[in-house]
């Protein structure tokens, strides 16, 4: 898979910024099940982040038509992420069905549009 430059400067600097916070959200403020337990184990948290950051670069690089639709998929799977509560191995799956999805929408809708 080859990553276009902008695309991996983007990412290269949101790691950088990525690696200084806890979680995509502010773990002081968790209340839920679900935000808790993400912050309270460090693998989760990881893919937490990283899934921060390809949501990020994924909705800065799709087509201006193309980002509502991100964003409202965001959302829902935040609300199905909940479901899971405190269950870590349901949190882990979730993660990685929403970074897969994410890397697929780089790979079909972006990448292709390339070079950047």
């Amino acid at each position: 898979m080859r990553i276009p430059l902008c695309a991996a400067a983007l990412l290269a600097s949101a790691l950088a910024a990525g690696a200084a916070n806890a979680a995509s959200f502010d773990c002081n403020k968790a209340r839920s099940p679900d935000e808790k337990a993400i912050c309270a184990d460090r693998a989760l948290n990881d893919q937490d982040v990283r899934m921060s950051l390809l949501y990020d670069i994924t909705r800065r690089l799709v087509p201006m038509g193309s980002r509502g639709a991100i964003m409202d998929d965001q959302q829902a799977w935040l609300r199905n992420r909940r479901t899971c509560g405190a269950n870590k191995a349901c949190l882990a799956r979730s993660y990685q069905n929403r970074i897969a999805t994410l890397n697929r929408v780089l790979e079909e809708r972006v990448y292709p549009n390339g070079p950047f």
